[in-house]
């Protein structure tokens, strides 16, 4: 029969054959005896220390049951190696899920600390203003108990000066207060016995009269004071009043000062204009008065008898004769040429006749240019 090898198996520490050193089989009939000479003949067993799957492979008489032993632990292993392994899976995933649950928890704890952060801010932004708001209430407060005590303070110098003024006053009427003590101790025991013809009746008379008229002259004082106080508010309006009209003044004084400053530079514009125009009318006056000189001079030279003495006659009248006078001239001198023209056209019939057409044209040229002439002079006569 042949050997058949078996598959080497991991050996597992459970199917180890652990046998511990047992006694010797030896039967004691008497304690303590000598057992040297019969160790000889005893029978030992062996210790079977190899693991079953070493066993299982060197045995060769090994039957097919020990074969399916060694498929089922085989088996078994793998299952014990699968279930290892579902067991880290599981454990991996419940270690996933718990750092997964911590990254949720981190994640809502920061939302939680985000919202309360926001929550902080808003609120130290109300905080702030509700801050500034009540610093500003303390500001005016404070400037509103300044100005109290401000008042309060010139209310306690006044009390402190009226205390002053009274505890002088005090002083002063000290010395009647000493001079009635020192009577009192001068008179009798019993000076309220006397009659009416007593010397001291006159003193009492007297302090009652000065009494009476102490506050007769109390109540004028206090009357005196009160008319004092309304005449202080009266002068006060009317120092108000004052102030209010020197700056209604000043403002009409700033105003009619602007106005005089514009009507100044008006009237400078208005002379310089005046200036001007008294140097253009000089101008033309002396034009008119040199015109009048002319006329006058004209007029001496044309003069004709049937407009009467020169003296007497006006301007335009003297225009008029100087016309006439020149109208005359004119005529006559046309009168004249005529004249010279028709003599000249007959010494001229023995002449060439190029040289009676020059001597033709020659003197229409000087006919045209003393009417020219004529006329120059007229107009500048009318002008």
């Amino acid at each position: 029969m042949e050997t058949l090898t078996l598959p080497h198996i991991k050996t597992d520490t459970r199917y180890m054959l652990n046998l511990e050193n047992r006694r010797k089989n030896i039967f004691v009939t008497q304690l303590e005896e000598p057992r040297d000479a019969d160790e000889e003949n005893i029978n030992h067993i062996p210790v079977i220390k190899e693991a079953a799957s070493r066993i299982l492979e060197t045995g060769v008489n090994t039957l097919q049951r020990t074969l399916v032993v060694r498929k089922e632990v085989e088996v078994e292993e793998v299952n014990k190696q699968l279930e290892a392994k579902r067991q880290e899976f599981s454990d991996r995933m419940m270690a996933l899920e718990q750092r997964r649950a911590e990254f949720e928890q981190k994640q809502q704890a920061s939302k939680v600390r985000a919202q309360k952060f926001e929550k902080f801010l808003r609120d130290n932004d109300a905080k702030r203003r509700r801050a500034l708001k009540k610093c500003q209430l303390e500001v005016k407060e404070n400037q509103q108990k300044e100005k109290e005590i401000q008042g309060l303070m010139q209310q306690l110098e006044k009390l402190l000066a009226r205390k002053h003024s009274l505890q002088k006053r005090v002083s002063n009427n000290k010395i009647y207060e000493d001079y009635l003590l020192k009577i009192i101790d001068q008179l009798p025991e019993n000076y309220l016995e006397y009659g009416a013809d007593s010397l001291v009746m006159p003193i009492i008379r007297r302090h009652e009269t000065l009494s009476i008229t102490n506050e007769s002259l109390i109540h004028r004082i206090s009357s005196l004071s009160d008319e004092l106080e309304s005449s202080q508010h009266r002068l006060e309006t009317l120092q108000q009043e004052h102030d209010t009209a020197n700056l209604m003044a000043n403002g009409e004084l700033s105003e009619l000062q602007m106005e005089w400053d514009r009507a100044k530079e008006r009237s400078k514009q208005l002379e310089m204009k005046l200036n001007l125009n008294q140097g253009l009318v000089r101008n033309q006056s002396e034009k008119f008065g040199s015109l009048l000189m002319a006329i006058t001079n004209l007029a001496d030279q044309c003069y004709l008898r049937h407009y009467g003495p020169l003296e007497e006659i006006n301007i335009l009248t003297k225009l008029d004769m100087i016309k006439e006078f020149i109208l005359e001239k004119a005529d006559v001198q046309r009168k004249a040429t005529c004249q010279t023209e028709s003599t000249s056209a007959i010494a001229s019939t023995t002449d060439l006749p190029g040289n009676k057409e020059r001597g033709a044209r020659l003197q229409r040229i000087k006919s045209k240019t003393h009417l020219r002439s004529c006329k120059r002079n007229v107009s500048d006569l009318k002008t």
